[in-house]
């Protein structure tokens, strides 16, 4: 049985920082692709980043140069580190592990 838990999420002012966790259990996040996604209110969900098997990433356009994905393979946890955060920043982030499995989501606030 496959278990996730997100945590991290919170209210930051711009420019601050935050680190986005997804624990997981009964699925082992090194030997798949990991991602994060983000929603906003009436926008579609959007992938932040991803981080292959083999350790390569990718980011989006907006985030690039300020967030980092990485993964603790001994905790069998993925990050999500957030830096210079904007309001634009503002959505509802969730981990996605493999092509299946989905984290509950946790929700960034970015205030002006």
């Amino acid at each position: 049985q496959v278990q996730i838990v997100e945590s991290g999420g919170g209210l930051v002012q711009a420019g601050g920082s935050l680190k986005l966790s997804c624990a997981a259990s009964g699925v082992t996040l090194r030997s798949t692709t990991l991602g994060w996604y983000r929603q906003a209110p009436g926008k579609q969900r959007e992938l932040v980043a991803t981080l292959s098997y083999d350790g390569s990433t990718y980011y989006t356009d907006s985030v690039r140069g300020r967030f980092t994905i990485s993964r603790d393979n001994a905790k069998n946890t993925m990050y999500l580190q957030m830096n210079s955060l904007k309001p634009e920043d503002t959505a509802a982030y969730y981990c996605k592990i493999g092509n299946v499995f989905w984290g509950q989501g946790t929700q960034v606030t970015v205030s002006s």
